[in-house]
């Protein structure tokens, strides 16, 4: 007999450093998956992307069982990292936090292209160069 697909939940988690603590564990509780499993599961998978924040899909089956696909990290994240910086500006037109250049640009359209639904690279780079104005990061050539 086969399982049946009963929820299916979207988290996020920092890499190989999961714990079973808030807001994580509450999530999974509610899920009715066994809370310990997963973090195990999933610092595992994740261990060679330690501290960076990675989006999780999550697929729970009627015997409580489940499966899970790690994504790629947010656009915004990546963003960060290749700047060097902790967080975006609050107030993105009136204070910048500095540049970045299309090349970068690129390289995180690229790593992003499995995530997103554009059509190509070009167009996964419009979304991230969108995504940098609205945190305060100026783009050039």
């Amino acid at each position: 007999m086969a399982k049946k697909l009963v929820k299916k939940i979207k988290v996020q988690a920092t890499g190989g450093k999961a714990t079973p603590a808030p807001p994580l564990g509450p999530v999974l509780g509610q899920a009715g998956i066994n809370i310990g499993e997963f973090v195990n599961q999933f610092n595992n998978e994740t261990r060679d992307r330690m501290g960076e924040v990675v989006p999780v899909e999550l697929s729970v089956y009627d015997d409580r069982s489940f499966t899970f696909i790690t994504k790629v990290s947010p656009a915004s994240r990546l963003i960060l990292k290749k700047m060097n910086k902790d967080k975006g500006s609050g107030k993105n037109v009136a204070s910048k936090i500095g540049t970045i250049t299309r090349a970068q640009i690129r390289e995180i359209a690229e790593m992003k292209m499995v995530d997103m639904n554009a059509a190509s690279v070009e167009a996964a780079m419009k979304t991230v160069e969108g995504t940098c104005r609205s945190m305060g990061v100026t783009v050039v050539d």
